[in-house]
């Protein structure tokens, strides 16, 4: 097992799996600038080092896997962005395609971002206390990394909509039974079940591999086939909504620990 800390996230290979932790545990490891940095940082180091065969990303602790965009730092106006690499999206993670295999492994609640981060991931492998959900809408905001066409696309179209509509989270049980998660294990256990799964795919030929998840996703430019367009009407709704009252008052309320007050203005 080798290392490479670094601010915002713990790096290190188990084999030929590499395994990226937020490491922000006092704040639910949301997500800031730094952590956007390193997690991409280590991405890029992934896909040029053939030694690497597949990636595991989870959070540091076990009470939450991401709780989404660090929202105290929206608030002050702060990017969550990596510098100089917007293109990677939000984490750095969910627009920054890789040929290689990535595993969530998710150990608690991943809320707004993290469960973005959760749909970008090709495998899941939750803990029973695990929890997925996008509450956007409760923070006067919307689900701009991805989250609200990969919902819809990777579970049933009604289910994503009450989902993105009410902004409630569901369990790691119900997540299974609709298909979001490949297995749900123990709590505790996520990283290691997504090591164990990340390794019966790393005897595998990795070009093999990495032409199938090309092919499974229909991959051009860096990115999924289809899925140009919604990154950009999700950018314009994203900038339009950004103008408003409410997405001013909703991370002011979050900060303030109170409940919201809506204007539709």
């Amino acid at each position: 097992m080798t290392e490479n800390n670094q601010p915002g996230a713990l790096v290190e290979r188990v084999g030929n799996v590499m395994v990226i932790t937020i490491n922000r545990p006092d704040a639910r490891n949301a997500v800031n600038s730094e952590v956007s940095a390193a997690v991409g940082s280590a991405l890029e180091e992934a896909s040029a080092d053939p030694e690497v065969r597949a990636i595991v990303i989870t959070g540091a602790g076990d009470k939450s896997f991401c709780a989404g965009a660090d929202l105290k730092a929206i608030g002050r106006g702060e990017s969550t962005y990596a510098p100089g690499h917007h293109e990677w999206g939000f984490a750095g993670f969910v627009k920054h395609y890789t040929d290689k295999p990535t595993i969530a492994a998710v150990n608690g609640a991943a809320l707004g971002g993290g469960t973005e981060l959760v749909l970008a991931a090709d495998l899941i492998v939750a803990a029973e206390n695990a929890t997925f959900g996008l509450p956007e809408v409760k923070r006067g905001l919307l689900a701009g990394a991805g989250g609200v066409f990969r919902l819809t696309a990777q579970i049933s179209q009604r289910l994503a909509m009450e989902m993105i509509f009410t902004g409630e989270p569901i369990s790691a049980a119900r997540a299974l039974e609709v298909g979001l998660v490949n297995q749900v294990v123990p709590e505790g256990k996520s990283v290691k079940a997504a090591i164990d799964l990340a390794q019966r795919i790393a005897v595998n030929a990795p070009l093999s591999v990495q032409a199938s998840k090309r092919i499974a996703y229909g991959i051009e430019g860096g990115l999924r086939a289809g899925e140009a367009g919604k990154w950009a009407q999700t950018a314009a709704e994203w900038d339009g909504l950004m103008h408003t009252e409410d997405a001013k008052e909703g991370p002011r309320a979050f900060a303030e620990k109170r409940e919201a007050v809506w204007q539709a203005r």
